[in-house]
């Protein structure tokens, strides 16, 4: 073989050793951004809550999914599981701990048994109205009230970690006959949830509170079992409570908002820009869903005009009176200490 021509081929092999080394470069480079950019994973997560797919909270998280996997780039995917298809809250609550489900929508109720400060909420007329209450929840009292829920009374970490606010409204009476005052609910066996707060105000105000499910109180209210009941009007109307009460009070004794949760373990795998990520899809997912929740409303009552529902909206005043002893006995320690907050944060 000539030196020329060898020379050629030792160029050539150099070339290709060089472009070859250019390239590994380059494609650790944008394997370096992608890690940059998203954690370099794609994530399937799974979300569960128990309410039907035409509620605006189920809207809501179906807006938090199609943001998320916007914001990522299609890195992260979710699988919504409505109605209950994965178990009621405090299973949910249960897989967030154990790492088997990576965000739930639930009530406050299930998870003040693992944070008892989360009590604060159902505390009567703890919020003058709506403007108070969403005051206090996108503010700095209700950021605390969410990092709260990290840690257990114990101290312990709970296993769960809060996100974002979804609205629920205020929840008031309904029965077959009017309820205008605390005195009209005498003797009355009223349906509340199951929460001891919920059951001395009912017990405060001379009814007799039953913790019911709530999937048997349609039949309970048509048999004459329970003679009154409370929730929203959308929960009403979706309910077909309507059909066997007639009457529906705006007493607003509770706004008790829907929490929306991640499970501690998906949460620590996550880089910050996937949490920045959750944070920006669940902003604007809530703030999405409070306008459905808004529009939800309105429908509802049209619907309970349109079917024969009276709605009554007698002076808070004795209601609130009748209803104070409740705060007294259940606001201690950290509750009382937000109570105070929720009091001073008026806009």
């Amino acid at each position: 073989m000539s030196a020329s021509r060898s020379n050629i081929i030792v160029g050539i092999l150099i070339g290709a050793a060089v472009a070859s080394g250019i390239f590994a470069l380059t494609l650790s480079k944008q394997q370096d951004d992608q890690n940059l950019a998203g954690g370099g994973v794609k994530r399937n997560l799974q979300i569960a809550h128990s309410l039907p797919t035409e509620h605006p909270v189920h809207q809501g998280i179906v807006r938090f999914a199609d943001r998320l996997n916007a914001l990522s780039g299609g890195r992260i995917t979710c699988d919504i599981y409505p109605s209950g298809q994965l178990g009621n809250e405090t299973v949910c609550l249960e897989r967030l701990q154990s790492g088997s489900l990576d965000f739930a929508k639930v009530s406050t109720a299930p998870v003040s048994n693992f944070v008892p400060v989360m009590n604060v909420f159902s505390l009567p007329y703890l919020f003058d109205n709506e403007e108070h209450y969403w005051n206090t929840l996108d503010g700095g009292v209700g950021e605390e009230l969410l990092a709260s829920i990290e840690t257990r009374a114990s101290g312990k970490p709970s296993g769960l970690v809060g996100i974002c606010y979804f609205d629920a409204g205020s929840r008031n009476f309904y029965s077959k006959v009017a309820i205008t005052k605390p005195a009209d609910l005498q003797g009355k066996t009223v349906r509340v949830m199951r929460d001891p707060v919920a059951i001395a105000m009912v017990e405060a105000m001379g009814g007799n509170p039953s913790p019911m499910a709530f999937g048997e109180l349609y039949s309970a209210l048509q048999q004459g079992n329970v003679q009154a009941a409370e929730n929203n009007p959308p929960s009403f109307v979706q309910s077909r409570h309507l059909e066997v009460c007639k009457h529906f009070t705006f007493d607003h004794h509770s706004r008790i908002p829907d929490i929306f949760l991640a499970s501690a373990t998906l949460w620590d795998k996550l880089s910050d820009q996937e949490k920045e990520w959750v944070h920006t899809a669940a902003r604007e997912a809530s703030n999405y869903q409070r306008k459905l929740w808004k529009q939800g409303t309105k429908e509802a009552l049209a619907t309970m005009e349109a079917n024969g529902v009276i709605i009554h909206r007698p002076p808070l005043k004795p209601f609130q009176d009748a209803s104070a002893p409740v705060i007294k006995q259940f606001a201690k320690g950290a509750v009382a200490d937000y109570v105070e907050k929720i009091r001073n944060n008026k806009p």
